[in-house]
């Protein structure tokens, strides 16, 4: 019988797991192969280090997430792209806990490859993108207040929302829609 093959997704995965369950700091080279059964060769073989597991777990998580709020802004649906959050939450609890719960330099930090950073920076030049479209379409313009409100009422008012669901690894409950909802009329309108 021969050794059990790993690939990048084994790794992501036990990661994932790792970090949901407690932390980013959770994830130790050390853990992630125990947790796997696997050599710790095989990890360095497709990672150059924790960091850059780390890194491409949020990346990945991120990207996942971010999927359907660009969807919605492209399609002119605020409102979609505010509720957005609490769906995928619902769907994918690991990784919201993940995004929601900690921060992006909890995860991206350290010394990783450049496709690692470019994604990152990538990421964050959509999602920047998406608030200044919203605030445009929403607002008239896309000046530093009509941002700051579109970052509030699409990223902030759900985050919040979601949070505590998640600290108690709950799905949010449909109040939670409702409250974003009432929150995105109050300050659209």
């Amino acid at each position: 019988m021969g050794r059990p093959r790993f690939d990048n997704a084994d790794f992501l995965a036990a990661a994932r797991a790792l970090a949901a369950g407690r932390g980013p700091a959770a994830v130790t080279v050390d853990a992630v192969v125990d947790r796997l059964k696997a050599p710790k060769g095989s990890f360095y073989h497709r990672f150059a280090s924790r960091d850059a597991l780390l890194g491409e777990l949020w990346l990945q998580s991120v990207l996942a997430y971010q999927e359907g709020f660009v969807r919605a802004i492209e399609a002119g649906d605020g409102l979609g792209a505010a509720l957005h959050t609490p769906a995928w939450v619902r769907l994918n609890m690991d990784d919201a806990r993940l995004l929601l719960l900690y921060s992006r330099h909890d995860f991206v930090q350290g010394d990783w490859p450049a496709a690692l950073r470019r994604g990152v920076r990538d990421q964050a030049r959509r999602f920047e993108a998406c608030l200044e479209s919203f605030a445009r379409q929403a607002f008239g313009r896309a000046g530093p207040a009509q941002v700051r409100r579109a970052t509030f009422v699409l990223a902030e008012v759900p985050t919040a929302a979601v949070r505590q669901h998640l600290q108690r690894r709950e799905p949010p409950p449909p109040l939670v829609d409702e409250l974003i909802r009432e929150t995105y009329r109050a300050i659209v309108s």
